[in-house]
Formats: C-alpha cells, sequence, structure tokens
C-alpha cells in the first residue's frame, strides 16, 4: 500500500509520524514516500500548519499528532477493500 507522508525538515511531530509509520511497516506491505511541503508551493499553502499528514492511497487519513491506531484501522480497512475487488 502506497503511503505519502508530507513534512518539513526539524518537525518533531513529523519525526514521531515516521516513526509509527515504520512501526507499522512492520505489519503491512507499505511503500512509505516523505514529502518535502517546503518544496512545492502548493504543498506548502495547502499544509503549512498541518503537517505531518498522512495520505493512504491518495486519501488524507490523518495529521498533525499521528495515531498508530488510527493509521492501522485504515490499513485494515484498505486492505480487505482490496481482498473485496
Amino acid at each position: 500500500m502506497k503511503i505519502i507522508m508530507y513534512s518539513k525538515l526539524d518537525c518533531p511531530l513529523c519525526v514521531k509520524g515516521k516513526k509509527v509509520l515504520e512501526e507499522l511497516a512492520e505489519e503491512f506491505p507499505l511503500e512509505i514516500k516523505e514529502v518535502d511541503i517546503y518544496k512545492d508551493d502548493e504543498l506548502l499553502e495547502k499544509y503549512q500548519i498541518m503537517i505531518p499528514v498522512v495520505e493512504i492511497d491518495k486519501e488524507e487519513v490523518e495529521f498533525g499528532i499521528i495515531h498508530k491506531d488510527v493509521i492501522r484501522k485504515r490499513l485494515l480497512e484498505k486492505s480487505r477493500d482490496k481482498i473485496v475487488e
């Protein structure tokens, strides 16, 4: 499953959020991509005070403080959806 985490340099919440995603990658087959919002003006305007933002399959799932249980629940739902398809 593809996950994008929008972040920036020197962001303690982003570091914690990335750790949560890395831990979940031990449970789920994840492809994690980290995107620095300061390298894209549109992303900066969209997410400036929301980061980190976690996007799973193009759906914004969580932002700010990233909760492992929230992401895990969404990953399980997405996994079930793919099985049904």
